[in-house]
């Protein structure tokens, strides 16, 4: 299987996070996204005319969609990551996989404008990724006091690869997680998972900061 891949995109990261957990080898094919815009060249666009990475080319099967690429690779050996073992793992993996579209375009659009200075309202692009960590702050609070640590069931699943990676960087657009507790077990759980790979940027945070603990709910 061969990624094209940037490697600075969390989008592509979470295709390598997904490929190492589950060790599939993939066959990098670096793309200059910046400053190059490879991206939108002529070999490229005729593999996604939608001019995007990651690809993901396996024979004659060629993928464009992060997320159906992470499903394709869970697929492939380890199906309970797809999180179909009931009718709502299976409900709450693909809302999540959903949400994480959002997070692409407003955590990852602020990201994109302080780091690489693309146009857009910083304001707006932040304000809407708050709004989104503080939705899913309050998702993981209630998976917590149903006893799970992830986003479907108490295990990992394509759910929580396609949501970490733009949530962890979440700093370089300028939005702070420290007001999100549960949010920050969470990645930790992540980062503990087998076979975790890191991506540049993505800091050990955690070391450096006391324990965060769940919220609780007022009496």
């Amino acid at each position: 299987m061969k990624l094209y891949d940037y490697i600075l995109s969390p989008s592509c990261y979470k295709i390598r996070l997904m490929a190492a957990i589950l060790g599939i080898k993939l066959d990098i094919r670096p793309v200059d996204f910046h400053p190059g815009v490879e991206h939108r060249g002529p070999e490229l666009l005729a593999l996604n005319p939608a001019g995007s990475i990651p690809i993901l080319v396996d024979g004659d099967l060629v993928l464009t969609e992060s997320s159906a690429i992470l499903a394709y690779l869970a697929a492939q050996g380890a199906p309970e990551w797809l999180g179909t073992s009931t009718p709502e793992e299976t409900a709450r993996v693909q809302q999540w996989l959903s949400f994480s579209h959002r997070l692409t375009a407003n955590l990852g659009g602020a990201r994109l404008h302080e780091m690489l200075l693309r146009p857009g309202n910083i304001e707006t692009l932040q304000a809407q990724g708050i709004a989104a960590l503080r939705e899913l702050e309050a998702g993981l609070f209630e998976q917590q006091l149903r006893g799970m640590r992830f986003l479907a069931s108490n295990r990992a699943t394509i759910a929580d690869i396609a949501c970490f990676p733009y949530v962890a960087l979440a700093p370089d657009g300028g939005i702070s997680l420290d007001p999100y507790p549960n949010i920050r077990l969470w990645l930790r759980a992540v980062r503990s998972l087998g076979g975790f790979i890191e991506m540049p940027g993505i800091h050990r945070l955690h070391e450096l900061k006391p324990d965060p603990h769940p919220a609780k709910e007022e009496s």
